[in-house]
């Protein structure tokens, strides 16, 4: 009996084992949520001092936040398609709005959905994660990007467009988007403000209305009232999230999943429900800490970027018609980042409502929680509104992964990181192999995994470089020529820029972090080598030869 006894006790602790073991090697899912535009305002990126993210700052809270992660091109398209590729937009040419699927070198390079997809896992997705998706790449894909609501003139017509916010006055309700998004006008980025009752309201006899924006065309948004009116889309997206995770919470299955959510807010149109405009009252709004003329000591509005006029002065137009519109003009900054800041809020509840089901459920143990943005935005300083230039207004976003049995609660990471990172840090995870390589055509990953940074914030055993590299595409007739745009380079206390013509900028952040004081206008400074020499480290070899400013003394 005893020996019966102790066989039944130690073939319980075999099998115990082998379920502990295979357990242990279970697959870890993912889930990337990507938001558009956010630049370090939430609470816990120390951005600005108003914010209320009480969702986003939960998730930060509970694994890993860079505090110094940057994107890689601030501007949406060249921005995910080098994150979803692993390929920096030097290495491949993709510098600006044209597809990634028209690139020789990304449709050649699998993309972090495909890899994931013939490694056996459900490869799910919605909204916004790529500026050009491909559906094919996805097990299944739900929604569109849709920039709605939008305000809407008339009947909703085939090529017909929206309009900005009826309460945005002239000159900014006329700002034009430009290479972005397909739409034209200033229902994108010259409108901000909440939703409300447009019914009885008409602009040229014609009868205003809401409507959802996608590129497709416009629907009507129904909005009769706070709480009669349609879903936004960023709360379609969170509500298919919320719903799809429950689904694979309950369910038998045991093939790992990849979901990735993707919220456009807060993207211009800055449209939402009035309760968040209301959590930020008009009168009590902070600007950001904005030093006059501050950019007389820096370069970015003198280069020849574009080719036309439009283009090339996009971020300091709408800074100076946003003024323009207003009698004080404080006005105009005010109203755009209360906008701003109600946007932030609305989407940390799609944020909050997605991650409720993740920590709620079974899959809080063994479920990866990745949060970045594309970019960020600059909100006035050096007389800019806008994204796509290399200061760190622009350049720097909120990034935060949560890794359950790697990473730990509260960590901080002030080691610069950038966007290029998370593919391979995804894979490392996973226990995936990097070969993302289709052919010949295709290029390897560029990035390093972050998983050394998950188990100890303050390592210095990491394989990355100094710095973070951002780039800025300077002209169509040189899009194709690596040298000829404008480089960044962000290391942990200073920032490096060289435009195409040669010009310079640096920046001692650790003393200077609003970079008002550009050391090397009109002088040297002898940092300015060691920042060139870590440049082209990354760089290399596709950049440095063609920079010969870089070896100028």
């Amino acid at each position: 009996m005893k020996k019966l006894i102790l066989l039944t006790l130690i073939t319980s602790l075999i099998f115990s084992t082998i379920g502990c073991e295979k357990t242990a090697k279970s697959p870890p899912n993912i889930v990337l949520i990507m938001v558009d535009d956010l630049n370090d305002s939430p609470e816990i990126f120390n951005g600005h001092p108003q914010t209320k993210t009480p969702n986003i700052k939960k998730l930060a809270s509970s694994g890993v936040s860079f505090l110094k992660a940057y994107s890689n091109n601030p501007i949406c398209g060249p921005s995910r398609s080098s994150l979803i590729s692993g390929v920096y937009p030097h290495n491949s040419s993709n510098f600006w709005q044209q597809s990634w699927l028209q690139n020789e070198v990304l449709s050649n390079t699998k993309t972090i959905m495909e890899k994931f997809k013939e490694n056996g896992y459900n490869v799910i997705g919605s909204g916004k994660i790529l500026h050009h998706n491909k559906k094919e790449i996805w097990s299944e894909f739900e929604y569109n990007t849709d920039f709605g609501p939008v305000a809407y003139k008339g009947q909703h017509e085939k090529g017909k467009k929206g309009i900005s916010h009826p309460d945005v006055p002239k000159p900014y309700r006329t700002v034009r988007k430009v290479g972005c998004c397909n739409m034209n006008g200033g229902q994108i980025d010259g409108s901000f403000g909440p939703l409300k009752n447009v019914s009885e309201l008409k602009l040229d006899n014609e009868q205003l209305s809401w409507a959802y924006g996608g590129s497709r065309g416009y629907k009507e948004f129904k909005y009769n009232s706070e709480e009669d009116r349609d879903l936004t889309p960023d709360e379609i997206n969170a509500q298919w999230a919320e719903d799809r995770l429950k689904k694979l919470a309950k369910s038998n299955d045991d093939k790992p999943f990849f979901l990735a959510v993707g919220f456009v807010r807060p993207h211009t149109p800055l449209i939402a429900p009035k309760k968040y405009f209301d959590m930020y009252p008009l009168e009590d709004i902070q600007l950001a800490n904005i030093l006059e003329n501050d950019k007389d000591d820096t370069f970015f509005h003198l280069e020849d970027q574009f080719e036309t006029k439009d283009r090339r002065t996009r971020s300091i137009e709408s800074y100076i018609n946003l003024v323009k519109s207003y009698k004080d003009p404080k006005e105009g900054l005010k109203r755009f980042t209360q906008a701003y800041l109600a946007c932030v809020s609305a989407v940390d509840d799609n944020i909050g409502q997605v991650m409720k089901v993740i920590d709620n459920s079974k899959l809080k143990d063994n479920t990866i929680v990745v949060l970045v943005s594309d970019h960020g935005w600059t909100m006035g300083e050096k007389d800019h509104v806008y994204k796509n230039s290399l200061w760190e207004e622009s350049t720097r976003i909120p990034m935060t992964i949560r890794a359950p049995g790697v990473s730990k609660p509260n960590s901080k990471v002030e080691h610069p990181v950038s966007l290029i990172d998370i593919y391979p840090t995804l894979l490392d995870l996973a226990g995936l192999d990097n070969k993302t390589v289709k052919n010949q055509k295709g290029k390897p990953l560029d990035g390093h995994s972050l998983k050394p940074f998950l188990e100890n914030p303050n390592t210095e055993e990491w394989n990355g470089p100094k710095g973070a590299l951002s780039v800025v595409y300077s002209s169509d007739k040189n899009k194709n020529n690596t040298a000829n745009h404008h480089y960044s380079l962000r290391t942990k206390n200073w920032r490096y820029i060289i435009y195409d013509s040669g010009n310079e900028e640096l920046y001692n952040n650790s003393s200077d972090p609003k970079e008002w004081n550009n050391l090397l206008y009109n002088k040297t400074h002898p940092k300015r080598s060691e920042m060139v020499e870590v440049l082209k480290e990354i760089t290399y070899p596709m950049v440095p030869n063609g920079l010969k400013v870089l070896n100028k003394n």
